[in-house]
């Protein structure tokens, strides 16, 4: 669907916001790719660390209140 050349250079005002907010603050991106690599980003996983951490769990007892007698 084609629109007409009077529609061609619409932006919503959502889309004027955030490119305005770029342009006053140019790092923005650059600080959200940080905060991601912070919170979302994880180290590779070493296989035999991960294997040693499951076989040194001790199992929990299937009701923790009763006693073993």
């Amino acid at each position: 669907m084609k629109f007409s050349k009077q529609f061609s250079l619409y932006q919503s005002e959502a889309t004027q916001f955030i490119n305005g907010l770029k342009e006053s603050n140019p790092q923005l991106e650059q600080s959200q790719r940080d905060g991601r690599a912070l919170l979302w980003d994880k180290a590779p996983i070493d296989l035999d660390s991960q294997r040693r951490i499951i076989e040194s769990k001790v199992m929990q007892q299937p009701y923790v209140y009763q006693s073993k007698n």
